[in-house]
């Protein structure tokens, strides 16, 4: 009798210890607050992104955590990105969002970077990143062929990031003659620099100007003059791409290593080292978020698109960069340092 005392208590003991084995998670995040770190400062779309999904993401994860959003903005994401990778509890809490080319900033050993993006825990994507280059109407530079026969000064923000990088890489590889202002905080200001004559024009990414001054599109404010993108967005069938103007397979080899980064887009990630469950239900919740109708809603009314891409798709477009042939690297190298 004893002995079948002890098997029914044991099995009592096991019976009563499996929800809470399977409710780690759950029992985890409940309560708690996901902090999103975000590598720029705000009014840009990579923080209208971050903090359109902090609006959403929070309920899909089990235990409904709050959300909140931090901007660190510097050295073109670098800040926050290594803050992310050494200093943040690699639990599951912190969520980051930098420069899509940061992958490549590691493969060229560019100053500033002190992580390792292969160990970064990617969760999703929400949106490629098609970048432009725009003049404003009072310039004589209207399409990109101007831009190679004179100087047009673009303001610039980070370094590291692309608004200085793809302008830069341009000149290196194929000779156009973008001069960048540096310093301005964020694409927000660096618009706001261009429509007070501070500059000529600005290169940014095509949702920061669709959300920030969607007249502009319409009303002849500016010249949309080239986009850097692996193909032609659907909105801007009639604008080249910075493929579409390369004349030889060298320069068509650097742009597209460099361009890669428009397919990484918006992308999130969390720490190194963090819980594999947490991980799997972060990465559930981001792919839930994307389908949510409330979030698609707000979206729309943000004039934000939506193209995800799942944790472990990213994962795949960041390890590609590594396969990068030393040649190639050398010639990406030697254009893309200018940009930093």
């Amino acid at each position: 009798m004893k002995r079948l005392l002890a098997i029914s208590a044991v099995a009592t003991l096991a019976a009563g210890l499996s929800p809470v084995r399977a409710d780690t998670t759950e029992s985890f995040y409940k309560g708690r607050t996901v902090e999103l770190v975000i590598g720029y400062a705000t009014g840009g779309s990579n923080d209208t992104y971050a903090r359109l999904l902090s609006m959403h993401m929070g309920r899909h994860i089990p235990g409904a955590p709050s959300m909140i959003v931090r901007n660190m903005p510097g050295a073109g994401s670098f800040v926050a990105v290594n803050t992310v990778y050494s200093n943040s509890p690699r639990d599951g809490t912190i969520i980051g969002l930098g420069a899509p080319t940061i992958a490549l900033d590691e493969k060229l050993g560019t100053t500033g970077v002190r992580f390792k993006t292969s160990e970064l825990n990617w969760i999703g994507r929400t949106n490629s990143a098609v970048n432009i280059v725009m003049t404003w109407k009072t310039s004589p530079v209207k399409t990109i062929e101007d831009a190679f026969k004179r100087d047009v000064t673009l303001a610039g923000t980070g370094a590291g990031s692309t608004v200085s990088i793809y302008p830069n890489v341009m000149n290196g590889s194929l000779g156009t003659r973008f001069k960048l202002i540096m310093g301005y905080r964020g694409s927000s200001e660096a618009m706001l620099a261009m429509e007070r004559g501070e500059a000529e024009g600005h290169s940014t990414s095509w949702e920061a100007v669709k959300t920030a001054h969607p007249a502009w599109l319409t009303d002849g404010s500016i010249n949309n003059i080239l986009q850097f993108a692996l193909k032609r967005h659907p909105e801007m069938p009639n604008v080249p791409t910075a493929l579409d103007v390369a004349k030889t397979d060298e320069q068509r080899d650097i742009l597209r290593a460099v361009l890669n980064a428009t397919e990484v887009g918006a992308s999130f990630f969390t720490t190194p080292g963090a819980p594999e469950d947490r991980v799997a239900a972060l990465r559930k919740a981001f792919d839930d978020t994307m389908k949510d109708p409330e979030l698609l809603k707000d979206a729309e009314k943000m004039r934000m698109d939506i193209q995800p891409l799942s944790g472990a798709d990213v994962q795949k477009l960041i390890a590609s960069v590594a396969d990068l042939s030393p040649a190639v690297v050398d010639k990406v190298r030697a254009v893309y340092a200018q940009g930093n």
